[in-house]
């Protein structure tokens, strides 16, 4: 591989590192934010050439980007990244209801993409499934190393609507369904957040799990059965 190219890994690998907590999730730093210097460009000039860039990206598929990104381009590499970052997120935090898990896993994500191609294979998976599987291991571990559950954090909203109590039933409602599926042992709860949550198809959320079609299938429907269960108790308790 030439020195070029190494250099340009570590640079997007480092860049990643840092975090943007203003978002919802890591922002590439250093990828997305090109220095006024850069080739001597005005800071104007080098702005509309990382947008030309980006649009000149957006039709190309993921292997097509996955290839010159491994042969540095950055701005490739943040095309995959903003194609990709927001489902990873939402997987991470709907199997975790951590916000900074969640961030932790679309970072280590990433670098994992960085890190080189042997690590992906077209023909066994789209890269959507793959990105999810690579986010799936490393959630679990976290699970598994104990770290206690929480439900998502509900970001407050002016409240515009007519009737008030309406509009906290229905943020009470999200929450309760949030407990109820954090609540869920882990291999339905990644059958239901896949499959339901997230509409995958069947078949490529076996290859994100790594089990059967007919297993996934079978885990889907415990979820649910799990999932309605918990719900009626909970209005039962509530009423």
């Amino acid at each position: 591989m030439a020195r070029g190219t190494e250099d340009a890994r570590d640079a997007a690998a480092s860049s990643l590192k840092t975090r943007d907590r203003t978002t919802a999730a890591p922002v590439v730093r250093g990828l997305v934010e090109t220095p006024a210097t850069f080739w001597n460009f005005s800071p104007s000039a080098a702005e509309s050439h990382a947008e030309r860039m980006q649009r000149s990206l957006s039709d190309e598929s993921d292997t097509e980007l996955l290839g010159k990104a491994w042969s540095g381009c950055e701005e490739a590499f943040v095309a995959v990244y903003r194609r990709h970052q927001g489902r990873v997120f939402r997987f991470a935090l709907r199997m975790s209801g951590d916000e900074a898990t969640a961030e932790e896993v679309v970072q280590e994500v990433f670098l994992t993409v960085i890190r080189g191609p042997l690590r992906f294979d077209a023909s066994r998976a789209s890269l959507a499934a793959w990105l999810l599987g690579v986010a799936r291991n490393h959630v679990l571990r976290i699970l598994q190393g104990g770290m206690r559950l929480q439900p998502e954090s509900e970001t407050e909203l002016p409240d515009t609507s007519v009737d008030a109590l309406t509009a906290l039933l229905e943020r009470e409602s999200k929450e309760a369904l949030r407990r109820a599926v954090l609540s869920l042992p882990a291999a339905y709860r990644e059958a239901l957040v896949l499959c339901d949550l997230e509409e995958m198809e069947y078949a490529e959320a076996a290859r994100v799990v790594g089990c059967s079609l007919g297993t996934i299938r079978s885990r889907l429907h415990r979820a649910r059965s799990l999932l309605a269960a918990k719900l009626t108790s909970a209005r039962g308790c509530a009423v």
